[in-house]
């Protein structure tokens, strides 16, 4: 393995990586101190009432959401590379307006189906309008654009110290619920105001390092005219904000069916058991994080990001194989810190963890398709594996409870990957008639 270190793009991913990693753990262990005063302060169906109110909203955001910033990588980081500015503020400008577009309209649908999904989702009229009131959220939770902006301009350190505002925030505001006896209202405001007040962080670091960059003009929202001078952007967009959205949908949609087959109780257990997984997959996010802005900036038809993807997938899987043994050892004492009451979550952890080291070594598979410009088979891939996943989450949730829901998990983790492998490797065989990612078309 040391002459992988000999890449100097590949060292730029670790270093990308690290700076995102260095307060995930922290911001992890804050998240850990959340969980542990709600489920200590609520009793479990309460508690499982606080993760669907929270799933709601960021499921809600998961399928509205743009994901503008790989717009701004797509079209940004190349030329950029070449020293051209103009496609750079263009796909700002792109990313900006559908931020503003589709958080509106995620609002505005998610508040408006609630009235019909709520029974369904147990939400009694008592917990009603707090859940309403938490939809607000979901315009700053839809804006990719500073994310994009940051890691365009190669800044992961900033991006890293504000990862830790929300988990810090969070936890402050569990604790002072659970010390003067706020109950669930005061533990929802304080996920709320957590929330928001990282994402306005975000933004503004983004202003200021666009300021630095005497790119500040960049933020003046638009739609069809940038797009108009992005070779095809709007197949861009569209492809890829599916399949993320459909990506990111699965955690908390996930909370939902399970919240509707087997009741909010079930639901608290499994969300405690997917937060666990959500933390120890963190490594592969990272890495795949600081890997795709690297590889945008190669030629697709040499073997360099093809061998950069094998040795961080390598690299990922390596790591998942660590943390299932960390889980395995030290899972249940973990999970005894919510309270002996919720110690099932344990069962399902153990069978859901297996998943991770098929997710983590297949992370950097998505962005190779990106990269070549086939963000449509990503898309069938990403659509295919989510019906397989919630199609046998319904089905074995109802037939053997929670380890069914645990079993869904994990066929659909391979499921995912199997699907992206399959037109990767077809892509790595005919590499040779890809042009660079600036001039990649779909």
């Amino acid at each position: 393995m040391k002459h992988w270190f000999k890449d100097g793009v590949f060292r730029a991913v670790l270093r990308n990586a690290g700076y995102l990693g260095s307060t995930k753990l922290i911001g992890a262990l804050f998240g850990l101190v959340s969980l542990a005063c709600a489920s200590h302060a609520l009793d479990p169906a309460v508690f499982g009432m606080l993760m669907i109110v929270h799933a709601y909203a960021v499921g809600a955001n998961g399928i509205a959401k743009f994901q503008s910033w790989q717009v701004i990588i797509r079209y940004g980081a190349p030329a950029l590379k070449q020293g051209d500015r103009k496609p750079a503020r263009d796909a700002i400008r792109l990313a900006f307006g559908l931020d503003i577009v589709s958080g509106l309209l995620g609002m505005a649908a998610a508040m408006t189906a609630l009235f019909w999904l709520a029974p369904a989702l147990h939400i009694d009229a008592g917990h009603f309008g707090l859940t309403l009131f938490y939809c607000t959220l979901v315009p700053t939770m839809a804006a990719a654009t500073p994310t994009g902006v940051m890691r365009l301009l190669d800044r992961f350190d900033l991006i890293a110290k504000q990862g830790l505002a929300t988990p810090v925030l969070r936890a402050a505001g569990a604790a002072i619920s659970y010390v003067f006896h706020l109950g669930f209202p005061g533990f929802v405001v304080a996920w709320y105001i957590a929330d928001i007040a990282g994402d306005l962080i975000l933004w503004g670091l983004a202003v200021r390092e666009l300021r630095r960059h005497d790119m500040l003009d960049a933020l003046r929202p638009g739609l069809r005219g940038a797009a108009r001078r992005l070779p095809d952007a709007w197949s861009f967009v569209w492809s890829t904000n599916i399949a993320t959205s459909l990506s990111s949908a699965w955690g908390p949609v996930s909370n939902l069916i399970v919240g509707g087959v087997l009741g909010p109780a079930a639901a608290g257990l499994y969300g405690i058991a997917a937060t666990l997984l959500d933390s120890a997959s963190k490594p592969a996010d990272l890495l795949t994080k600081g890997f795709y802005p690297e590889i945008m900036r190669l030629d697709p038809s040499s073997k360099h990001p093809w061998k950069l993807a094998l040795r961080t997938g390598a690299l990922a899987g390596g790591l998942g194989i660590v943390v299932v043994g960390l889980i395995f050892l030290g899972g249940k004492p973990l999970i005894g810190l919510f309270g002996h009451k919720y110690l099932p979550a344990y069962g399902l952890l153990s069978l859901m963890m297996f998943a991770l080291m098929v997710s983590m070594a297949s992370a950097p598979l998505q962005s190779l398709l990106y990269m070549v410009g086939r963000q449509r088979a990503a898309l069938v891939a990403q659509a295919a594996a989510t019906v397989v996943y919630l199609a046998a989450l319904a089905m074995l949730s109802h037939l053997f409870g929670l380890t069914g829901s645990g079993s869904a998990y994990v066929l659909g983790n391979a499921a995912l990957a199997l699907f992206m492998l399959i037109p990767v490797m077809a892509s790595y065989h005919g590499r040779h008639r890809y042009a660079p990612a600036a001039d990649a078309k779909p």
